[in-house]
């Protein structure tokens, strides 16, 4: 059995080091980029590192992709003890509570950061992986799901995506790092896209032709130049990935989640001895 302690424990420390220390695949675009705010963006990384502080004022709503072994015994369910790791460091550290109940009407801060967002994913052995984004509101905001035609080509996704991008991507705070979700239905095709946020810049699909995708989107989105910011300057995108999935045969569901250039994601995996 996995202890709750022992799960608490590691959430916690994690989601602790992704708010104050920079995601080691972004640090070297940040190093390497010279213009306007560039200082300001290196000093900043370098100070909350240093003082243990976030690095932005968005802590976000922390959303966990896990992957349960269907021989994994847990001392409780997982969405209890992910629930209790976000509070505990949430109210521990200088970090803001960004989530709110009630949405629509009185709108009350829940002053934990609880609840978060908990997708489960079924699979076989004893074994538990924990995926996590920091998602921020500005990045959350630009997501979207495009039930296009089945019978759309290639040419016309990537048009969609691009024009997605062109119009919406400086509200990111890019550089940016772009998940797209193919398939299944509506709310698995954004679920897959937010997944696809999870993975490391250099992964790529293990499909050849989604994987010519990506690069294919990745020059393409760069090309449109919105640079750090949204100043026009250095690059636009740090990566674009795809998740695909079965679909039915009268649809074809695209989803579209955009993460911002701090890209606070971790993975965390236990064996159930």
């Amino acid at each position: 059995m996995i202890s709750k302690e022992v799960i608490i424990k590691k959430v916690a420390s994690l989601l602790k080091q992704k708010n104050c220390i920079i995601n080691e695949e972004v640090k070297p675009f940040i190093d390497e980029y010279n213009g306007p705010f560039s200082k300001a963006l290196k000093e900043n990384y370098k100070i909350v590192q240093k003082e243990k502080l976030p690095l932005c004022q968005d802590t976000g709503m922390v959303e966990f992709f896990v992957f349960l072994g269907n021989k994994t015994l847990l001392e409780e369910p997982i969405d209890a003890s992910l629930n209790k790791a976000v509070g505990t460091i949430y109210t521990e550290m200088p970090f803001r509570y960004s989530v709110v109940e009630d949405p629509l009407f009185e709108r009350k801060n829940t002053e934990t950061n609880t609840p978060s967002v908990v997708h489960l994913f079924p699979k076989e052995g004893k074994d538990l992986e924990i995926r996590f984004l920091i998602k921020g509101g500005g990045s959350e905001n630009l997501t979207r799901l495009f039930m296009m035609k089945p019978s759309s080509t290639v040419e016309e996704l990537k048009k969609v995506v691009i024009a997605h991008v062109k119009e919406n991507g400086a509200r990111g705070c890019p550089p940016l790092h772009i998940g797209i979700g193919i398939g299944g239905s509506a709310d698995k095709a954004i679920v897959l896209s937010k997944l696809a946020l999870t993975k490391d810049f250099n992964d790529r699909n293990k499909t050849f032709s989604y994987a010519n995708l990506e690069e294919e989107l990745l020059k393409e989105l760069n090309e449109l130049e919105l640079g750090f910011q949204g100043l026009k300057s250095g690059i636009s995108v740090y990566s674009v990935h795809i998740e695909d999935f079965p679909t039915h045969i009268a649809t074809l569901p695209v989803g579209i989640s955009i993460d911002c250039y701090l890209c606070r994601n971790g993975v965390i995996k236990f064996e159930d001895n």
